[in-house]
């Protein structure tokens, strides 16, 4: 939200001699916004610190086009998951300032660039992970976050992550993408000492089951300070690593 809107809301409000706080914590409950088939909560980056992301699937290219366009009216930066290249192409003919990451079908606006803090690491077990760890990271960057990625380092392979471990050490938070049976977060987690998030994915042979059989080995992990979140959510793994992230910087 931007500070001009807010100023003058607050003059608004002089008369009744209310404080700024006093004021934020009217726009936290205002309504949202009706526009039929969407109620566009406007006023989520006051509360969260983020507007409210699109979640593209499902979701018709005019139904999108027209949450994006009440969106972008209010917001500097915003993020469009699990979109197809056909969505993304048809929105740049709205606003050409969107970018598009095809791995991890998320669309982009970044109006307002911001200095990126702290340093997430996200790390793939395969290259078939990669786009659930793409979607995790720019979603990590677009919230304000330093990322650096580190991919197709699994246990098959254990000497790949430990001839990284210097990278392990010096990440505040790490994001850690695996199918097949999951177990690279635990082999992450008894190394580094910064907290783990870990993504199991649906990349995996039959008694993988589309990605449980690594969120139930996730879950079971025997390695301390491992959560884990659901399968194939880049998007969770990436807001919650900035969480962490940036918490650890406004501390700093």
């Amino acid at each position: 939200m931007e500070k001009k809107y807010l100023t003058n809301l607050l003059e608004n409000y002089k008369k009744n001699k209310l404080t700024i706080n006093e004021v934020l914590t009217k726009l936290k409950n205002l309504p949202y916004e009706d526009i039929d088939f969407a109620k566009i909560d406007h006023h989520r980056a006051l509360r969260k610190g983020f507007p409210e992301v699109v979640f593209c699937q499902g979701k018709t290219k005019e139904q999108i086009s027209s949450i994006f366009i009440s969106l972008s009216k209010k917001n500097n930066n915003i993020i469009l998951s699990r979109a197809e290249e056909e969505i993304y192409n048809y929105l740049k003919k709205i606003d050409g300032r969107l970018q598009y990451n095809k791995l991890g079908r998320i669309i982009t606006l970044q109006n307002k660039k911001q200095d990126k803090k702290g340093h997430i690491l996200v790390i793939s077990a395969g290259t078939a992970d990669i786009p659930v760890a793409e979607e995790a990271g720019v979603t990590a960057e677009v919230l304000g976050n330093y990322v650096e990625r580190l991919y197709d380092v699994g246990v098959a392979g254990v000497h790949r992550i430990l001839i990284n471990k210097e990278k392990l050490f010096k990440a505040k938070c790490i994001i850690v993408v695996a199918g097949m049976e999951g177990a690279l977060a635990s082999v992450v987690g008894g190394i580094a000492s910064a907290p783990i998030i870990a993504v199991p994915t649906s990349i995996g042979y039959g008694s993988h089951f589309q990605g449980l059989a690594p969120l139930l080995s996730m879950l079971n992990s025997c390695t301390p300070g491992v959560v884990v979140v659901n399968i194939d959510n880049g998007f969770g793994a990436g807001y919650f690593a900035s969480l962490i992230n940036l918490s650890q910087q406004s501390r700093a």
